[in-house]
């Protein structure tokens, strides 16, 4: 594969993931559904086009362990969080708020684990904290609270599952397994919490259709791209090409949902973007710039 395809392909991956936060916008705040259905039809879809995709390969999904299990619940987290935020926030602040969450939430996890975490790392750490308690803090707008304490809350669902992810020896099997098992997770909400036409929002033809839209296609494929591409580039350069999602999100909400940009909203974005850049790059040692 050519860089120039490489690339390529890395930017639709990153047009994917913000294109999550625009659908989800688009279908619950626009009425057409609800957001615990909204986030059961799209696990639903994204388990059905995973198990496609690893039937098509001769593949089946991975038995679940324990920890398989703890990943899709963690899974389930993260969509029920991210359905019901975006009750409440525009596309692209909630996309900051679990970009910079998840950030937050590896970096948390690193520690625990007694990884070595160096001073830049730090550094970047609070720059992009300070990000997220600006977008949440006083005066963030009404209803912005409930919406970023559900966003943070996927936030640590998609954290925990990246962290639980990583080592897998062949990621798309243990995908398709987690959203397979993440759908009765996901489900119980909803039989807890029902909603019906007369107390709710009943779900039309566009709730279901963006609906499977974000399961199958870019979460799905999405998730499957992503992971073919990992194999090829750096983890460094993953975690900051990853930067661009909350761009695209915050461009899609301006242009498809007619969503302000505030002063607060690019002040922030500026310190969670780049505190996770900072802490993220390794300066470049030129020819005998070193003593050795």
């Amino acid at each position: 594969m050519t860089g120039a395809r490489l690339w390529a392909l890395v930017a639709v991956t990153m047009c994917a993931f913000a294109a999550n936060s625009i659908l989800n916008r688009l279908a619950v705040d626009g009425g057409h559904i609800d957001a615990l259905s909204f986030a059961l039809v799209r696990v639903l879809a994204g388990a059905a086009m995973l198990s496609l995709l690893i039937v098509a390969t001769g593949r089946r999904p991975a038995l679940p362990p324990p920890r398989r299990l703890m990943s899709a619940a963690m899974l389930a987290l993260y969509l029920l969080g991210f359905s019901t935020a975006y009750v409440h926030l525009d596309a692209g602040l909630g996309a900051l708020i679990l970009f910079g969450g998840v950030q937050l939430t590896m970096f948390c996890a690193g520690l625990v684990r007694g990884e070595t975490i160096p001073a830049r790392r730090w550094a970047g750490a609070a720059l992009a904290f300070g990000g997220l308690a600006l977008l949440v803090g006083p005066g963030a707008g009404g209803g912005s609270l409930v919406g970023a304490a559900a966003m943070l809350a996927a936030a640590l669902g998609w954290g925990l599952y990246s962290v639980l992810g990583r080592g897998a020896e062949d990621p798309l099997p243990e995908t398709a397994a987690s959203f397979l098992i993440a759908v009765p997770m996901v489900w119980v909400p909803i039989l807890l919490v029902p909603v019906s036409p007369e107390g709710g929002v009943p779900i039309d033809a566009a709730g279901w259709a963006l609906a499977i839209l974000s399961g199958a296609v870019t979460s799905g494929l999405g998730y499957a791209l992503w992971y073919a591409i990992l194999r090829r580039i750096e983890t460094a350069t993953a975690a900051l090409v990853q930067l661009s999602a909350p761009l695209i999100a915050v461009a899609g909400g301006v242009v498809l949902l007619d969503e302000g940009v505030s002063l607060r909203l690019i002040v922030s974005a500026a310190l969670i973007l780049g505190g996770i850049a900072f802490g993220l790059w390794r300066p470049q040692r030129t020819i005998g710039s070193s003593g050795s």
